[in-house]
C-alpha cells in the first residue's frame, strides 16, 4: 500500500469522494451532513492522501487545518473492496504523524451517530479519540458527534 499527497484529478479519487458524500446523505439528514464535497477539499488549508494498491484506489483522508495547533480529519472512506484490510487504519495513522509533524496539540472529527458509523468509531477510539464538545462551527444534533485526540 502506497500513501501519497493528492491533487483530487483522478477519476478513481473523484467517484469516492462522490460514494462518501452519497453515504453521508444517506445516513443523515441534509442540513446534518458536514463532509466536504471536491471543491471543499481543494481548499488551501486541507491536505488530502490517497492509499493506492498499485492503480487501484483503496482509500482516502484529509486533513484541514483549523489553527496554528489544531487540525480536523475530514472525508476518512475506505472502498468497500478494501474493508478491514488495514486501509483506513494506515490513512489514520499517516494523518496523526502529519498532525504532529505540523506541531498540532489536537486533532478533531466530526462523524455520523448510529450503527453504520460504529467501524469508524471503534478505529478513532483504538487510536486515541475520545468524545467531546463541538468544534468550529459546528452544531450538535441527534445525527453527529464530536470526537477529540490530545497530541
Amino acid at each position: 500500500m502506497e500513501i501519497r499527497l493528492d491533487d483530487l484529478s483522478s477519476q478513481q479519487v473523484q467517484n469516492l469522494l462522490a460514494a462518501h458524500l452519497a453515504g453521508m446523505q444517506e445516513n443523515s439528514p441534509p442540513d446534518s451532513v458536514y463532509a466536504l464535497d471536491l471543491s471543499g477539499l481543494l481548499h488551501a488549508d486541507v491536505s488530502v492522501w490517497t492509499a493506492w494498491d498499485a492503480a487501484e484506489l483503496m482509500g482516502i483522508g484529509a486533513l484541514k487545518q483549523l489553527s496554528p495547533s489544531a487540525g480536523e480529519i475530514k472525508s476518512m472512506r475506505t472502498d468497500s473492496r478494501y474493508l478491514r484490510k488495514g486501509v483506513g487504519v494506515a490513512i489514520l495513522d499517516h494523518i496523526i504523524s502529519e498532525a504532529r509533524q505540523r506541531g498540532y496539540r489536537q486533532l478533531s472529527l466530526e462523524t455520523g451517530s448510529g450503527a453504520e458509523f460504529e467501524p469508524a468509531l471503534r478505529l478513532y477510539r483504538k487510536r486515541g479519540f475520545s468524545n467531546g464538545e463541538p468544534f468550529g462551527d459546528y452544531v450538535s444534533s441527534d445525527f453527529n458527534q464530536f470526537l477529540h485526540l490530545q497530541l
